[in-house]
């Protein structure tokens, strides 16, 4: 099992997955009846899978809303005389740890991590974790993406998730330890910006040693004393240079740094972390979009992340290592994640094999003022998460007015809307924010624009100027809230095609159909040569990779099957076809 959060590694760990004890709390009695303590359980589960997959041995996609999972672990060796740091990739929705029968952790969110050092809790011998999920299915104000909160899959929603599905793991660790890093590239000052965040208490003998490498050949190291809980600092890069170096990212070039980071107390070695960063740069320069300071075409796939077997949990590594390079093989250099923030080790591969990413929150349905509390919690938590990542350019709070359904009238989901990107730009100012894809923008870095017009000559208008194409009514949406006009950010049509073709035993829909491979490779032409040819468009983002339950309008099927020959996509995204 690969590590499963690649940006911060460390080498001794334990692996959790696998069987776990699980049963349903259907009549909602597993607190009174203290299943934490002790119970019967009848199902076994494979996690991290939820039991809606087939991957989980369960398969059951009927509504199931609170489930308590039980383990028995014995900790190795390398765990004694250590703090035991238990971490969940992710538990949908809410979900409460207990070890030994104690209570550790609660927490509230289903897309983001979470972890509790458990040392205190622990026996010598064999140790009892359980944990409790709960989910809220039909509740419209839950940020969950598109969970469907009726039984069966239809339109644009798809199966449920609840619980575990993510990797759960331990972690021995000392005393004082490295709890986070944030990489903050600067190519203008041929810098990294380094902040520490360490756990436990601090001794005058602490110091960090931090070694940076490139392609093995060492670039830096110093080593500075730890005298508080959070440093910052700025370390040059001697070997970088713009021009002739070859050390910036991007997706052609996915150049990444090594760097280690080594806690001492005097002497001797207490922790050990690896990362790695790139040094790239998004901004907007006269009006463009720019990657390293160069004008820079976007050209996205949309990517909702489903598998016919683990639902929003991928099978295999391998498996988020194949999207990435099928997505690249069709001629797009990025991704936009749609309603789920994404497994680390998809962004993993996103940085080593290069793909621009625009990371997005799953959203709700409709706005309350739980809602509000729910969704800005769990954002900055998806934030801090995927903070170091180079591949990922843009961050996308909402998306199509979900969560904020009036915005168009209403000024209190309009100032959420803008609470939103403000609170982004707080988290993140290096990043461009897109507050609310697709239409009815308040404030956004780039005007997107979800377009699922089909005649070409209609889009070739369309987009022939901005004044054209923001004053459209592509959904019969306003693309800008009244009040809120169109300034000149660089236009984006990040949602389009949606061409529908059957090419699996899947049955399903599309926003239009192709009757065959030359219809298909036609209709593909016609909705995305207009844009490339367009002197106003600067990206666009097809829908989509995959075909998803019973939505088949993917370039490839949901096992992952071509439709097309890849080559014949990627002339086309590389404007050799008109």
């Amino acid at each position: 099992m690969d590590y499963p959060r690649p940006q911060f590694e460390r080498t001794e760990w334990l692996n959790l997955n696998g069987e776990w004890e699980f049963d349903y709390d259907d009549q909602q009695v597993g607190d009174q009846e203290k299943w934490y303590l002790a119970h019967d359980f009848n199902k076994r589960i494979q996690v991290p899978f939820c039991f809606q997959s087939s991957l989980s041995g369960i398969g059951d996609t009927g509504f199931h809303d609170i489930v308590w999972y039980r383990t028995k672990v014995a900790l190795p060796e390398q765990f004694a005389g250590k703090r035991s740091i238990m971490h969940f990739g992710a538990v949908d929705y809410a979900a409460w740890v207990w070890v030994n029968g104690q209570l550790v952790k609660y927490h509230e969110g289903g897309h983001t991590p979470f972890s509790v050092d458990i040392t205190e809790q622990l026996n010598d011998g064999e140790n009892v974790i359980i944990v409790k999920a709960q989910d809220f299915s039909r509740d419209y104000t839950l940020p969950k993406g598109k969970q469907y909160w009726l039984e069966e899959s239809a339109s644009i929603f798809y199966t449920r998730t609840t619980g575990i599905w993510q990797t759960v793991w331990l972690e021995p660790l000392a005393e004082t330890y490295l709890e986070k890093v944030k990489l903050t590239p600067d190519i203008d000052a041929k810098e990294i910006k380094v902040s520490t965040f360490f756990q436990g208490s601090l001794k005058e003998t602490l110091h960090l040693k931090t070694i940076i490498s490139f392609a093995g050949t060492p670039v830096t190291e110093e080593i500075i004393k730890v005298n508080s809980n959070e440093m910052s600092r700025r370390i040059g890069l001697p070997d970088f240079n713009d021009h002739g170096s070859g050390r910036l990212w991007s997706p052609e070039h996915p150049n990444l740094y090594d760097v280690e980071f080594i806690l001492l107390d005097g002497d001797n070695e207490i922790d050990r972390v690896k990362s790695y960063f790139g040094m790239r740069k998004i901004s907007i320069e006269a009006g463009r979009v720019c990657l390293n300071n160069r004008f820079y075409y976007m050209k996205l796939v949309l990517d909702q992340g489903y598998f016919p077997e683990g639902i929003l949990t991928p099978p295999s590594d391998d498996a988020i290592k194949q999207d990435v390079e099928l997505t690249k093989a069709m001629g797009f250099n990025g991704a936009r994640k749609h309603q789920k923030v994404e497994d680390p080790r998809y962004l993993y591969w996103c940085d080593r094999l290069g793909l621009l990413v625009w990371g997005e929150m799953a959203n709700a349905s409709d706005f309350s003022e739980t809602y509000v509390r729910r969704i800005t919690a769990e954002w900055q938590e998806a934030v801090e998460r995927d903070y170091n990542h180079p591949c990922i350019v843009a961050w996308v709070p909402l998306n199509e007015s979900w969560g904020v359904p009036n915005i168009l009238v209403d000024k209190l989901q309009q100032q959420h809307a803008l609470a939103m990107y403000h609170l982004t730009k707080s988290l993140d100012s290096t990043r461009l924010v897109i507050s609310n894809d697709g239409w009815e923008h308040v404030k956004s870095d780039i005007c997107t624009i979800h377009d699922y017009e089909s005649n070409r000559e209609v889009l070739t208008d369309r987009y022939s100027s901005a004044e054209k194409a923001v004053s459209a009514f592509p959904a019969n949406r306003w693309i800008n809230v009244p009040g809120y006009p169109y300034q000149g950010e660089p236009i984006h049509v990040s949602e389009y095609g949606g061409i529908s073709f059957k090419k699996s035993d899947w049955e399903g829909w599309g926003y239009s159909a192709a009757q065959s491979d030359e219809d298909f490779i036609e209709r593909y032409k016609a909705v995305t040569v207009p844009l490339l040819q367009s002197p106003v468009v600067q990206g666009f983002c097809y829908t989509q990779l995959t075909d998803v339950e019973q939505e088949i309008n993917g370039l490839l099927t949901y096992d992952r099957k071509p439709k097309v020959a890849l080559e014949i996509i990627k002339q086309i995204n590389d404007g050799k076809v008109n």
